[in-house]
């Protein structure tokens, strides 16, 4: 008689599962939500004006600034009972004040949205040289309209 021989199977404490597809349908889930979702518009993003933005479309008009160049060399800005001394030395070639009233000039005509404006008035006596050390500081302040005037 033969003998058979029956061998115990190994039976596993776990069941396995294939969650591979499940990994796939969920991606599949996050791009659809991903692509249907709207952005929400935060406020940085929002274009909006505020009251100190806000500016005025016409601009505002600006007088030129008037600058008178004497025969003893004193340059003076203005004109009537308005009218500023400001640097008399015609040794000084700088002309440091009439630097200061000039940026002072440039920034109101920014300010007010106009190109900044000059009439230059130059006594028949006056010093050739004064004249040009005028033009000089106009164009140290990149202001190039210039008028010259008789009054």
């Amino acid at each position: 008689m033969a003998r058979h021989k029956h061998y115990a199977t190994e039976q596993d404490d776990e069941p396995k599962m294939d969650i591979s597809s499940l990994i796939d349908v969920c991606f599949l889930m996050l791009i659809y939500f991903l692509v249907t979702s709207a952005i929400q518009v935060r406020e940085t993003d929002l274009k909006l004006q505020t009251a100190g933005d806000r500016r005025d479309p016409t601009p505002t008009e600006i007088q030129p600034l008037f600058i008178r160049v004497e025969s003893s060399g004193l340059v003076s800005v203005g004109h009537g009972m308005g009218q500023q001394a400001l640097d008399a030395d015609p040794a000084v070639r700088e002309l440091p004040l009439l630097g200061q009233a000039l940026q002072l000039y440039q920034a109101a005509s920014r300010s007010a949205m106009n190109r900044p404006l000059v009439q230059l008035w130059v006594d028949d006596g006056a010093n050739q040289q004064r004249v040009v050390d005028v033009i000089n500081a106009l164009a140290a302040k990149e202001i190039d309209s210039i008028a010259f005037t008789d009054r």
